[in-house]
């Protein structure tokens, strides 16, 4: 499937994507032959065949895992490994941290179902889950530097992925990490709530579940039945859900990295359609369909992990 998808892929941005327009702006204009032979060079050329790229294309994947190379001469296959690492910081942190959260308060608030304190942390959810990304990282950013200013020191810096002046092992590692703090925690208001409101939903389902009763007769108390029985099988539809997220985590946080001038897949995404970079798509639709495969296999390891019946079968 990753190998249909991508070369699928190819052949739709090739359609749609030229890549001899980066050069009909310029002035003085440049003579079509010198395109093409610009073009060529990178395998781009619209005057050669389909089929020819594609064959050559593919033939470099295979025996060299040679991506190819963008319309200006960068190596895709550079690009890819520095953003997925950078985005990587980010989905790794924000999805932790959403996990943990969203779990929590469903458990919390399905344990409390209809009091003050679920319909409060609901609202919330509900609040947050429709809020943009945008809304959310500008949020972040403004009461960031209204602390830093009040304070008169910059606690938390607000853009760029690692301080200029940072160097060492340890230095850039300690100053990414100080970076990662504020879209760590854009990333994370808007995506927990979904956690949140799908396990108080399942758990909800569970607990008057003949096997969370039969747990509550033989002397467990009620929050005790949750967590130990009802937790285990209304997890299995949210670890699904979080394996098949990562992908959209990946490619899909182009605001917040915008905003917080981070050069991760999201932002590199956008560029090479912006740019008519065919091999840049095609490469970042591989890695989509990549992470998608990894979820999928993650996703079946996980219910055989949280069902015995499944292990047992």
């Amino acid at each position: 499937m990753i190998f249909v998808a991508t070369n699928l892929t190819y052949f739709l941005a090739n359609a749609f994507l030229k890549p001899a327009s980066n050069y009909l702006s310029r002035r003085p204009p440049i003579p079509q032959e010198q395109i093409d032979r610009s073009l060529g060079q990178y395998n781009l050329n619209p005057q050669v065949s389909i089929f020819h790229r594609w064959w050559h294309w593919l033939t470099q994947i295979l025996l060299h895992w040679d991506w190819g190379r963008s319309p200006t001469g960068d190596s895709v296959n550079s690009e890819i490994v520095y953003r997925a690492l950078i985005s990587g910081q980010l989905v790794l942190a924000s999805t932790i941290l959403s996990i943990v959260i969203g779990v929590a308060l469903g458990v919390f608030t399905a344990a409390r179902q209809y009091k003050v304190s679920d319909r409060a942390w609901q609202g919330l959810s509900v609040i947050t889950f429709n809020t943009p990304s945008a809304v959310a990282a500008l949020a972040v950013v403004l009461v960031t530097i209204s602390i830093n200013q009040h304070s008169g020191h910059t606690w938390l810096p607000v853009a760029s992925a690692q301080s200029p002046s940072a160097a060492g092992f340890w230095g850039v590692a300690a100053s990414r990490a100080q970076h990662a703090i504020l879209p760590t925690i854009s990333l994370t208001i808007i995506s927990y709530a979904s956690y949140h409101l799908l396990q108080r939903s399942l758990l909800l389902d569970t607990i008057n579940s003949d096997f969370v009763r039969t747990a509550r007769a033989k002397g467990l108390t009620r929050n005790q039945a949750i967590r130990r029985h009802g937790l285990r099988t209304s997890l299995i539809p949210v670890a699904t859900q979080v394996a098949f997220a990562m992908p959209a985590l990946f490619t899909g946080a182009v605001i917040t990295e915008t905003v917080f001038a981070w050069h991760g897949m999201g932002q590199y995404f956008v560029q090479t359609i912006s740019q008519n970079d065919v091999h840049g798509a095609v490469a970042v639709a591989a890695f989509g369909a990549l992470m998608t495969a990894i979820g999928a296999i993650l996703a079946d390891i996980v219910v055989v992990v949280l069902d015995p019946r499944i292990r047992v079968s």
